[in-house]
């Protein structure tokens, strides 16, 4: 498991997924402070990763991304600690479209394609 702060390849990204679950690599995503937590088998793993590294639980999005796939089929909002009710989010999705647009604008910026 590690933090992404400035960038990772999209060739790191494929050789994680061959590890792990062969086409995907879980990631959270921090929106605030735009960095993300990536390469574990759950994404309760990565958030709690950032959460240890002062990262706040409402800024932080689970999300799998697709390393052999490209445009919107790349990132699927996708995850059980999506699930929060109290910011209005009741599914494993991310619910709402601007805060999906701020994650794929975090994503671009730091896996290198």
């Amino acid at each position: 498991m590690k933090i992404i702060k400035d960038e990772i390849s999209i060739d790191e990204l494929r050789e994680m997924s061959g590890k792990m679950f062969g086409n995907l690599v879980k990631a959270v995503v921090d929106v605030e402070k735009k960095i993300m937590a990536v390469d574990a088998d759950l994404h309760a793993d990565e958030e709690a990763l950032l959460l240890e590294n002062g990262s706040v639980q409402k800024n932080l999005w689970g999300i799998n991304m697709y390393p052999e796939l490209t445009g919107e089929d790349f990132v699927e909002f996708d995850s059980m600690i999506n699930l929060r009710p109290s910011q209005g989010n009741r599914s494993r999705g991310v619910e709402d479209i601007e805060i999906q647009k701020e994650i794929i604008v975090i994503v671009n910026k730091l896996v290198k394609k």
